[in-house]
C-alpha cells in the first residue's frame, strides 16, 4: 500500500521538525518552543518501545539489529563505513513509524507539534514545507570531542563498555572515528544544502538560545 506525499503532509500540517548534527541544540530548542508556544514535543527516538514491539528483522533490520548484534562489542567497533551505513538506515526505517505516529498524534490532540528528528531530508522535502522544516548544525569538532560529556545514561553505559573492551584505548578511537563519520564534512554539506532554514552554532561559549529560539519561531510562524 501506497500513501501519495500530499496526503501525509495535509494531515502533518500541524508538526514541525527540527533536524541536523549532534551538539547543535534540536533538543534544548525542541524543549524551549514547546514550553514558550505550548506546543506537544516529541524527542529523539519518541515512540520507540512501541517501534521496537512491531519491527521485524526481515523488514527493519537496522532497527533490530540490536537484538542480532552478538553484543556491545560488535557495536563499538564496527568500522566508521558501517556504523554510518547503520545511522542512515536506521533513519529510513525509523521515519514510517515516526510518520505513522504523528499522524495519530496530531489527529488526536489537533495541537502543533515539535519534532526532534531525524527523517531524511529529502522524505521531509515531500511530506513537509520550508517553514515546517529547520536544520541546526554544530562544528564538527564538537560532536566527536564531546560526545561523552553528557551525564545520560546511554553514553555513560557506552563508556562502561569500552572500559570492558579487550583495548579499550583501541576501541575509543574506533567509536570516535565512527562518530566522526557521521557528523562529517560531507554530512554537513548534505545538510547545507538540503534547501532548508539552516542555524549553525558557534563554539564560543555564549548563550545563544533565547536568540535562535526567536529565529525559529519566527520562521516557524509562531509569533
Amino acid at each position: 500500500m501506497e500513501i501519495s506525499d500530499n496526503i501525509i503532509r495535509h494531515y502533518l500540517k500541524n508538526c514541525y521538525f527540527i533536524n541536523g548534527t549532534a551538539y547543535a541544540g534540536k533538543s534544548t530548542m525542541c524543549t524551549m518552543l514547546a514550553e514558550r508556544y505550548g506546543m506537544l514535543h516529541c524527542g529523539e527516538n519518541y515512540n520507540m518501545d512501541t517501534n521496537l514491539s512491531i519491527a521485524t528483522v526481515e523488514d527493519q533490520p537496522n532497527t533490530c539489529y540490536f537484538r542480532t548484534m552478538s553484543g556491545w562489542q560488535e557495536f563499538l567497533n564496527r568500522t566508521p563505513e558501517q556504523y554510518a551505513a547503520w545511522v542512515e538506515g536506521n533513519g529510513r526505517e525509523l521515519s514510517q513509524f515516526e510518520v505513522t505516529a504523528l499522524i495519530r498524534l496530531s489527529a488526536d490532540t489537533g495541537r502543533k507539534i515539535i519534532v526532534d528528528t531525524n527523517i531524511p531530508c529529502n522524505v521531509l522535502h515531500r511530506i513537509s514545507d520550508y517553514h515546517h522544516v529547520a536544520i541546526m548544525l554544530s562544528p564538527m569538532s564538537m560532536s566527536v570531542e564531546r560526545f561523552f560529556d553528557r551525564s545520560d545514561p546511554e553514553k555513560q553505559f557506552l563508556l562502561s563498555e569500552i572500559e570492558k573492551a579487550e583495548n579499550p584505548q583501541k576501541t575509543m578511537e574506533n567509536f570516535r572515528a565512527c562518530i566522526a563519520r557521521v557528523n562529517s564534512q560531507e554530512v554537513h554539506d548534505s545538510f547545507r544544502s538540503s534547501g532548508f532554514y539552516t542555524i549553525e552554532r558557534e563554539d564560543n561559549g555564549q548563550d545563544t538560545r533565547e536568540e535562535t529560539l526567536q529565529k525559529l519561531a519566527a520562521h516557524f510562524g509562531l509569533e
